[in-house]
């Protein structure tokens, strides 16, 4: 296991003794995490281990590259509302993860992304083929650990990755004629990013055997937030600083894939909002002509500074506070402080 995906390393991209645990009844949760989340990188490098050389390399490759580890997090606190962390847990979140980053490597090849968590993408440096057929494997890995767990696993496993497909699948095929395309993109990332996090928040609960009564509480919140982490996501894809985001500024939009700000600038009806769209639309197109993708530096970094891009800081503000609402049923304590302050979090992250 490299350094990188260390737990503490975890924390600290996370910020979580500073925000997500901040504050005195919170310090024993944030120790449980912490060591949670380095039983499930453990779990990860197991299972992530393959006989096949080239199969071995390449399924390892974005997990030994980093990442937040953010959906094992969330299992792992919402485990808290009932039997804690127990194994079932540790390994549901590592399928979980597993998932996520299956779904990553499908996600480069289909937006042609350069990078990915600082690294060349994987089709960069294995090709188009072998990264699809990686995402394949880390999929049917998911699927495997899960089936130990019956049938409530293997149906929140399957649904969950029903709503990955579909998602992706909406993303490229568009909206159309008659679709709101703000309305359409909000759709596509409840099932792209919410559907996930909100299984990992329901599999803290179920691996646990908390009351099902927090389960559906759960699942609101999860996709609730997870659609505010990708908003912030869409802003932060425009930082002008390539170590914050691990990819060239503005990649999604190079790619021709359409995100928040973009969106939202295509509602505004003053000129020189419609002369921007127009500018990023051609630009868009002489690169999939062939041309530099460099040609977008400076419409992009107006884009950046532009109102749509805070308004679309708004609107993830308003995804976090739905759900922070969710967590009502929720007992007070420490787990749902720190779950409100993780759906903060995730609205306020450096952009």
């Amino acid at each position: 296991m490299t350094p990188s995906a260390s737990g503490p390393h975890i924390a600290g991209k996370l910020g979580l003794s500073d925000r997500i645990f901040a504050g005195p009844r919170s310090r024993k949760l944030l120790a449980t995490v912490e060591a949670g989340l380095e039983r499930v990188d453990r779990a990860l490098e197991r299972e992530l281990r393959v006989t096949d050389a080239l199969a071995d390399a390449a399924s390892r490759y974005l997990y030994e590259a980093g990442g937040k580890r953010v959906r094992p997090m969330l299992a792992l606190l919402t485990s808290q509302l009932g039997d804690g962390a127990n194994d079932d847990v540790i390994d549901g979140a590592a399928a979980l993860e597993m998932t996520h980053l299956g779904s990553l490597y499908h996600d480069d090849v289909m937006d042609a992304a350069d990078r990915r968590r600082g690294v060349p993408s994987a089709h960069a440096v294995w090709g188009n083929n072998v990264a699809i057929l990686t995402g394949d494997l880390l999929f049917s890995r998911a699927s495997q650990i899960m089936a130990r767990f019956g049938d409530r696993a293997i149906r929140l496993q399957a649904d969950t990755f029903e709503r990955l497909v579909l998602g992706q699948m909406h993303e490229t095929v568009g909206p159309q004629d008659g679709d709101d395309r703000v309305a359409f993109y909000l759709q596509v990332l409840s099932d792209k990013t919410g559907s996930l996090i909100a299984a990992a928040a329901q599999a803290g609960v179920i691996f646990s055997n908390g009351p099902r009564e927090f389960e559906q509480p759960m699942v609101t919140f999860g996709e609730k937030a997870g659609v505010a982490f990708q908003l912030l996501d869409d802003v932060i894809d425009l930082s002008a600083d390539p170590d914050e985001t691990g990819k060239v500024p503005g990649t999604d939009l190079r790619a021709g894939v359409p995100t928040m700000p973009y969106l939202v600038l295509g509602q505004r009806t003053d000129d020189d909002s419609r002369a921007l769209v127009a500018e990023i639309d051609a630009g868009v197109a002489r690169i999939a002509d062939g041309a530099d993708p460099a040609l977008l530096d400076e419409p992009l970094a107006r884009l950046r500074d532009h109102d749509a891009t805070q308004a679309t800081l708004d609107l993830a503000h308003a995804w976090s506070n739905e759900a922070v609402e969710a967590l009502a049923p929720l007992p007070d304590g420490a787990v749902r402080e720190a779950l409100t302050r993780f759906a903060r979090a995730v609205a306020d992250r450096s952009s």
